[in-house]
């Protein structure tokens, strides 16, 4: 039970800013190009308690949490924040500002993982090396890069679905947006078949190798 614990503390920082944080990139984004929708409801704020959903930012993760550590299983940690609510029409330039507004999120993740890294390091150089802190460090770099490799998945509604109808000519992004409903029931097919974790890990591991090589190396 007391590891359990220790496990717990060390990711909660991490889960919860790289989730929440996620979202705020969103909504600040979403404003400066024109949409003020999560602005009004206070969601450009880099306050968590703005932005975390029970279900998905606190008992997902949990569950997640406690099940690999009663079975031993592996894999993603899964979870999500309240959605953060952006009316594309209202952009300057709904189709070109969507790439924008959609790449903040990953973005702001890549940034995050840099950031523990940089905690780490300067961990090692202090010659520090608390155990917990070293966890949660090493725990803040590998979730917030998975969490933006997923994001960027070509998979509406995921961030990279709306890259890519940002991208596509306007016949072909309106024909690729229609498979929005089922962007997330494709998705649990691929994490439950582990095609997901087969199609991802390559570019996880691309990222933490990279980052690995800007810090340690």
């Amino acid at each position: 039970m007391e590891n359990l614990i220790q496990t717990i503390a060390v990711y909660a920082l991490p889960v919860i800013f790289a989730i929440t944080l996620h979202e705020a990139a969103h909504a600040y984004v979403a404003r400066y190009f024109g949409d003020l929708t999560a602005y009004a409801q206070g969601r450009v704020s880099l306050n968590p308690l703005r932005h975390i959903d029970l279900v998905g930012t606190i008992i997902v993760p949990l569950s997640i949490l406690l099940l690999s550590k009663m079975f031993g299983m592996s894999g993603f940690l899964f979870g999500w924040a309240k959605p953060v609510p952006v009316n594309f029409a209202n952009l300057r330039n709904p189709k070109r500002d969507m790439l924008w507004v959609a790449a903040a999120g990953p973005g702001i993740n890549l940034v995050m993982a840099l950031g523990w890294a940089l905690f780490l390091k300067l961990q090692a150089m202090a010659g520090l090396g608390e155990e917990f802190f070293v966890e949660m460090a090493q725990v803040g770099i590998v979730i917030n890069v998975v969490l933006a490799v997923l994001n960027l998945l070509p998979l509406p509604p995921l961030d990279g679905g709306r890259i890519m109808v940002s991208l596509l000519p306007h016949r072909l992004a309106w024909q690729f947006a229609r498979i929005e409903p089922w962007g997330f029931p494709i998705l649990i097919l691929l994490m439950a078949t582990g095609v997901l974790g087969g199609v991802l890990s390559p570019f996880i591991q691309f990222f933490i190798t990279l980052i690995n090589r800007l810090f340690f190396y």
